[in-house]
């Protein structure tokens, strides 16, 4: 069995209709325009100073969440709720003291943080920027059992403003921007598995910022047990080799945290677990093509063996891991065996 955010029949709590799981970018001129471009939201922007509007929205909605930056060029009252049964988590890049929400500061080492079904304020300056997460509830909780291994505070804390960390904050800024930015220059729909994959890094980038709390400590297992559950995690993927395993069915299958999981693999390969299960795949796909010649197997078909489905995404990583791409690889050992060959009939 593995984690799949796709798996119940619940719709999206930030999208009224399907999904395009594109993202999408969209310039308004109007403060009201504005507030109706982003999905699945009750809201009002009221204009405070003078000139004329402009916003932009850059927003990705899949299937159980909402990711989104949006950037507003004069002060604004905004009047906000999200559905019920989901989570916004608002991160302002802006300076301290810019934004407001419920006439608390919103702190330049801090996030603002709501539930579904409640009406808020926001305050914001001009030139505002902020990133936005709006995730499913029972989604998140789900998430925190099975891969966090934790339990959220039930309720979730009654609070408008969430202390991070200024670092914390600037890394979860970064790897939300990297993602938008991403999807924007790729610009077709995203499949399933990059969906379910792109849900549980938000949900893991948000868990490491410390923007939920938990009701247990990690603890560091021993060196031995973590060198066996690197071991046992190298042999679940050569086993699946046909697909790409993710880190929370990973940790569902040896029964561990995700951040676990992570402190093991960094203490006994210094590396990530999903660079470390990319890797294994990309090796076991460069052995195959240097014996494929014997085989007739194309590039492609390698690939598809070792669970890339996406060829040209394939060959960057296969490029930056051996310097060389693919088809070099195949073509260097079709030679090699036409020249073995050529020798024994010399012989």
């Amino acid at each position: 069995m593995t984690i799949d955010f796709l798996s119940d029949t619940q719709t999206a709590p930030t999208h009224a209709q399907q999904p395009s799981f594109c993202v999408h970018t969209c310039v308004a001129h109007d403060a009201d325009e504005q507030a109706r471009n982003l999905h699945g939201w009750n809201q009002t922007y009221d204009q405070l100073t003078a000139g004329c509007f402009v916003g932009r929205l850059t927003e990705l909605c899949l299937d159980h969440m909402q990711v989104f930056v949006e950037t507003t060029s004069h002060t604004l009252r905004q009047t906000c709720e999200v559905q019920k049964d989901a989570y916004w988590f608002g991160i302002p890049t802006c300076p301290e003291g810019s934004g407001r929400i419920d006439a608390q500061v919103i702190a330049g080492n801090a996030l603002a943080f709501r539930p579904g079904g409640i009406e808020f304020e926001l305050l914001t300056s001009a030139g505002y920027e902020i990133f936005g997460v709006v995730v499913k509830g029972e989604v998140l909780r789900r998430y925190a059992a099975d891969v966090e291994r934790v339990g959220l505070t039930d309720p979730l804390p009654n609070t408008e403003v969430v202390q991070i960390g200024m670092d914390r904050k600037a890394r979860l800024c970064a790897s939300l921007r990297r993602l938008l930015e991403d999807g924007a220059a790729n610009g077709a729909p995203l499949s399933s598995v990059a969906r379910n994959n792109l849900q549980a890094s938000v949900l893991a980038s948000l868990f490491d910022a410390g923007a939920l709390p938990a009701t247990e400590q990690v603890a560091m297992p021993a060196r031995p047990r973590r060198q066996s559950i690197v071991a046992e995690a190298r042999e679940y993927v050569l086993a699946n080799r046909d697909r790409a395993v993710n880190v929370p069915e990973l940790c569902e299958r040896l029964h561990v945290s995700r951040r676990t999981l992570q402190y093991g693999f960094q203490d006994v390969l210094g590396m990530a677990p999903a660079t470390y299960l990319r890797t294994i795949r990309l090796n076991g796909a460069r052995r195959d093509l240097c014996n494929a010649s014997h085989e007739s197997r194309s590039v492609q078909d390698v690939a598809a063996a070792w669970g890339f489905w996406h060829l040209s995404q394939f060959a960057t990583d296969y490029r930056k891991l051996f310097g060389v791409r693919p088809s070099d690889t195949l073509k260097a050992a079709i030679g090699a065996h036409r020249l073995s060959g050529n020798r024994s009939f010399a012989h």
